[in-house]
């Protein structure tokens, strides 16, 4: 194995048209029978990741939501609705629909809610795998609001010191509109790695960092094709991102009423049928109704501006949160998405089965 871990290598992938890898993925997933909203949503969602760099929540996703959805997991023409609302607050039935459905559906109410009363919070129940929890924060920063997003998922993290499964990767983002520049967005998952990435190294055939994932008793492992279970963020001092994920669970699951990460169905199968009754909960932040937006943004600018300029060590670049995203996305749309192997073959058989047309050259 390559044991570089940063992939990938440059005869590995094939870049395509943004434009045309989202068409793609709208045909495949319409062709599928998702509706409209849903093919919209989950497209969206996806390209958030390809676009932003964020590959294992990406267009390599297009055919595990395509597989779920015929195999009846998840509802490809929901009926998401508010079922509960008190001030500020509300909660968001998206029946068993897609995530990013839902999360979208979601972020939207909160941003109307935070418009009235400054925040607004919206628990999301019976979802699903909703991809990259930047793209929901970044959706109330497109609006001028702060964007907060998290969610839970089957157990595939071991506590600090732990040997088992426990949480989920249990994502947490944070987008911040800044005016004449791009947001600062944080977009982590708690685990030190996504389970996705692990697939992605697996399939480029990369090595994976050192202290990131362990094998079924625990051991550290850097083959990805070993890997159990994942390490919370944090290496030495990973009791921290346990507890990170800890409120992402709480947030997410408790306030929801569903089902705890070591609860939850695994993402990957076997029983693709049963609906995972994920939980999530996304929340707006209106800056004006605690300072001036003169106030608020020129915070925000000093703030980012001290940072970018603050003395580097020897060799490296300080970076605020989204600034590399930024940076990718802006040469992506000049060279396109990268397609690693696994994602060709699948876009392939999408397009053998419906007769369409792949977005990239055999």
């Amino acid at each position: 194995m390559n044991s570089s871990p940063t992939p990938p290598a440059a005869e590995a992938v094939v870049y395509a048209p943004i434009d045309a890898v989202d068409r793609f993925c709208r045909a495949a997933l319409a062709a599928a029978g998702a509706d409209e909203a849903t093919a919209d949503a989950a497209t969206r969602a996806m390209m958030h990741g390809s676009r932003l760099g964020v590959d294992s929540h990406g267009v390599r996703l297009l055919g595990h939501y395509i597989k779920v959805m015929e195999g009846g997991r998840v509802n490809r023409s929901p009926d998401v609705r508010l079922v509960q609302s008190f001030g500020a607050v509300a909660s968001l039935d998206t029946d068993n629909g897609h995530g990013a459905l839902g999360a979208y559906r979601a972020m939207e109410h909160a941003v109307e809610l935070a418009d009235q009363f400054g925040i607004g919070a919206v628990s999301i129940r019976n979802s699903s795998h909703f991809g990259p929890a930047g793209a929901y924060a970044m959706a109330a920063a497109a609006r001028g609001f702060v964007g907060f997003a998290v969610c839970n998922s089957d157990s595939f993290v071991r506590l600090h010191d732990g040997a088992m499964r426990f949480h989920g990767t249990n994502p947490i983002a944070f987008a911040v509109p800044v005016d004449g520049d791009d947001p600062w967005l944080l977009d982590m998952a708690t685990s030190a790695v996504p389970y996705n990435r692990v697939q992605l190294y697996r399939s480029l055939g990369v090595q994976l960092p050192e202290g990131v994932a362990s094998e079924a008793d625990g051991r550290d492992t850097r083959d990805p094709s070993l890997v159990e279970m994942l390490a919370p963020v944090g290496g030495e001092f990973g009791f921290k991102g346990a507890g990170l994920a800890g409120l992402a669970e709480i947030l997410s699951a408790v306030f929801s009423g569903m089902k705890l990460s070591f609860d939850i169905l695994p993402m990957n199968g076997p029983d693709l049928s049963t609906p995972r009754g994920l939980g999530a909960f996304v929340m707006a932040l209106k800056p004006g109704a605690f300072v001036s937006p003169e106030t608020f943004q020129a915070g925000m600018q000093r703030y980012v501006d001290v940072l970018r300029t603050s003395p580097a060590r020897d060799g490296l670049t300080v970076m605020a949160p989204g600034d590399r995203e930024w940076k990718v996305a802006r040469e992506r749309e000049r060279i396109g998405v990268p397609l690693d192997p696994a994602t060709r073959e699948a876009f392939s058989a999408l397009a053998d089965r419906h007769g369409l047309t792949l977005p990239f050259s055999h």
